[in-house]
């Protein structure tokens, strides 16, 4: 058992990494299209998600979870539908946390405390989101 949970660990610290990357490259791509090439932001936007997608389904079949499956439409469809649901997941949560956070009255940094709890509902949010991208990604898209 300790075997699989060090596995498990590993992985989620790799994830990690990739979820970094995919942020940069996200971030960079929307940056050249939108100021370099003159694209409207919104289809920048586009481009640089599906950008951080691809590189965080090919690092996340060839390095995190070591996938050996030649099925590769059916990971890719299941990666995709994990995206999805893992992202209104964590939009819902944003919804949800977003008031009841504003009205705290805690203030950081001269940040408004409404502003501020805008932020720590979106922070949980992401963490909502990554959580449970790993686990359907552990369990479905690259089940062993």
């Amino acid at each position: 058992m300790k075997e699989k949970t060090k596995t498990t660990a590993v992985q989620l610290v790799k994830y990690g990494l990739v979820g970094v990357s995919n942020s940069l490259i996200t971030l960079c791509v929307i940056f050249v299209c939108n100021e370099i090439l003159g694209m409207k932001l919104m289809l920048a936007d586009v481009i640089g998600y599906v950008a951080g997608v691809i590189n965080s389904f090919v690092w996340n079949k060839n390095w995190v979870f070591k996938s050996h499956n030649h099925r590769l439409r059916y990971e890719l469809s299941l990666f995709v539908i994990g995206f999805l649901l893992c992202f209104a997941l964590q939009f819902v949560t944003v919804i949800a946390l977003r008031n009841p956070m504003k009205a705290l009255e805690i203030s950081v940094l001269g940040i408004p405390s409404d502003t501020l709890g805008e932020y720590i509902a979106v922070c949980i949010g992401m963490a909502v989101y990554t959580l449970s991208n790993f686990v359907f990604n552990r369990c479905l898209t690259f089940r062993k």
